[in-house]
C-alpha cells in the first residue's frame, strides 16, 4: 500500500521512527541498521527529512509498518519473510544485527553461527534461512554473486603468488578496501589452511566491524 513514506522525522528511538507527513505522524518499526543510518544531527525546531521504504504486515490483532533507509534492506526483509517460520520480528532482529550486505556473505558462506546471533535466531532457524534463500542471493546479489567467482579466480591462480594475496585479491572483488582485507587476513594462519578457508573466516571477521 505504501512503498515509501517521506516526511520530517518527528520522532526517533531505537526500533521504531515517527514521520510526520502531511500532517500525519506515521509510526514505523525500524532495525538496528536503519536507525544506524538516520540524519546524526537531529532537533526539535528543525526536523530533518527522511524517507524510508515501507513494508505494512496486516494481522489479527492491528496492522504494523515496518521502515526500511534502503530499497536493499526492504527487498532483504521481504526474503527473508518468505522463509518458513521466519516473521517479520525475527526478520527484523537479523537486520539488527546484520546490515542486507552481511547478512548476504553470512547465507552465502554458510555461516550459521553469525545468523544465529540474532535475539530470537536459533541454529535451526539459521540453518533454514540458508538453505531457503542461499541460491536466491547467489542470484540477486551483486555482492554474494561475486564471491563464487572471486574464490574460483583466485584459487586457480598459479606461479609464485601466494595464498594471501590471492585471498586479498578476492576481498577486493568482493568490495572491501586494501586495507579492510589486510586487517581481517593479519591473524589468520595462512600456512595451515586452505584459500577458500582463509577467504571464509576473513569475512566473518570483516561481518563484525
Amino acid at each position: 500500500m505504501f512503498y515509501y513514506i517521506s516526511g520530517k522525522l518527528a520522532h526517533l528511538e531505537y526500533g521504531t521512527a515517527v514521520i510526520d507527513a502531511g500532517g500525519v505522524g506515521y509510526s514505523l518499526t525500524i532495525s538496528g541498521t536503519t536507525y544506524d543510518a538516520m540524519p546524526p544531527n537531529r532537533s526539535v525546531e528543525t526536523p530533518p527529512t527522511v524517507t524510508l521504504y515501507s513494508y505494512m504486515a496486516v494481522r489479527e490483532d492491528g496492522i504494523e509498518l515496518f521502515g526500511f533507509a534502503t530499497r536493499t534492506e526492504l527487498a532483504t526483509f521481504k526474503l527473508l519473510i518468505s522463509v518458513s517460520g521466519v516473521g517479520p520480528k525475527a526478520a527484523m532482529s537479523i537486520l539488527t544485527l546484520l546490515t542486507p550486505e552481511k547478512f548476504a556473505l553470512a547465507v552465502c558462506t554458510d555461516d550459521k553461527k553469525t545468523i544465529s546471533k540474532a535475539n530470537g535466531i536459533g541454529p535451526k532457524t539459521a540453518a533454514r534461512v540458508i538453505l531457503e534463500l542461499k541460491d536466491k542471493l547467489m542470484k540477486e546479489n551483486p555482492t554474494a554473486a561475486s564471491m563464487p567467482a572471486a574464490l574460483t579466480e583466485t584459487a586457480s591462480v598459479g606461479g609464485g603468488r601466494g595464498k594471501l594475496s590471492e585471498a586479498v585479491d578476492a576481498l577486493l572483488v568482493l568490495g572491501y578496501s586494501r586495507a579492510e582485507a589486510m586487517n581481517a587476513i593479519k591473524d589468520i594462519d595462512t600456512d595451515k589452511i586452505e584459500l577458500e578457508e582463509i577467504i571464509r573466516l576473513s569475512l566473518k571477521k570483516l561481518m563484525k566491524f
